[in-house]
């Protein structure tokens, strides 16, 4: 298991976890449009809209540390070993809380099941990886 594919993966899974979180954090509710999304929403209350959308930014933002911290820990990941494991569960646990859906069918639907393979499949991955790296 090579700490050099290992490093690659987390640039690259950090670059995306900024990608989606900025999508998010900049964009709010609605979010920024980069994943081609379209119009869905009408707002009834314009306060308590802006109240949710205050918060959705704030886990957009999350997440867009969660990927700064996941591509500086490149630099050494075994250094990092606990802080990347609490932040690949967090996602995992978020892939489970996808479940939560009022409606189950979403959840498998073509846009969404990318990001559930790496919340549930990649995350217990590279937490294996992970404690695998300097045993030697």
């Amino acid at each position: 298991m090579s700490a050099g594919i290992f490093r690659v993966v987390l640039a690259l899974s950090g670059a995306l976890v900024i990608f989606l979180g900025l999508n998010v954090a900049l964009g709010g509710i609605p979010t920024m449009s980069w994943l081609g999304e379209r119009p869905f929403l009408a707002v009834t209350d314009e306060a308590q809209y802006l109240l949710i959308d205050n918060h959705i930014r704030f886990f957009g933002g999350l997440f867009v540390g969660f990927g700064l911290f996941m591509l500086f820990a490149v630099t050494d990941p075994v250094k990092y070993r606990q802080a990347l494991t609490v932040i690949f569960a967090a996602i995992f646990i978020g892939g489970l809380a996808r479940f939560s859906a009022p409606e189950m069918d979403v959840v498998f639907e073509n846009e969404i099941i990318g990001s559930l393979a790496a919340e549930l499949l990649l995350m217990p991955v590279l937490v294996f990886w992970l404690s695998r790296l300097g045993r030697r």
